[in-house]
């Protein structure tokens, strides 16, 4: 004779939780509350590369930049009053300082603008993270859209 001693109400229902492999709504929220978490630490390490590259740039073309002043100083000090002596040769020693002068000014340009160059290829903002953020935002809607239209024509 077999009877059904100990059988609960609760062993019941864990059976048809495990025969309805259906999550439940919570269960839902708490994956994609997980997901979207994910999604945006993703997101983050994704711009924080992205602007490390830029920041690296920004440095070599700074360090480029303070090393071409410091050493266009140091070399044309020297230089032109190598060149100012051997135009007072030629002009008078006043002159050939304003010469000197002119032709300074002439290099400080040309380094300001190689400066200039290397500092405006710097992109300043992670291109790629607001791309894929967009398509993530794109691709929520779109799956949010799916479920309500599934829900009301359930």
């Amino acid at each position: 004779m077999a009877t059904n001693v100990g059988v609960t109400s609760i062993d019941t229902e864990a059976a048809r939780a495990e025969l309805n492999p259906e999550p439940t709504i919570g269960k839902l929220i708490s994956d994609a509350t997980t997901e979207m978490k994910s999604i945006v630490r993703d997101e983050i390490a994704l711009a924080k590369s992205e602007i490390k590259a830029d920041a690296i740039k920004a440095g070599i073309g700074g360090a480029a930049l303070a090393v071409a002043g410091l050493l266009s100083l140091y070399a044309l000090v020297l230089l032109f009053f190598g060149c100012v002596y051997l135009l007072n040769i030629v002009l008078p020693l006043w002159v050939s300082f304003l010469v000197m002068g002119g032709f300074l000014l002439l290099i400080a340009g040309v380094l300001g603008l190689v400066a200039k160059s290397a500092l405006t290829k710097i992109k300043g903002k992670p291109e790629r993270t607001i791309r894929n953020a967009q398509e993530t935002v794109a691709a929520v809607k779109q799956g949010a859209g799916a479920g309500s239209q599934a829900e009301t024509t359930a």
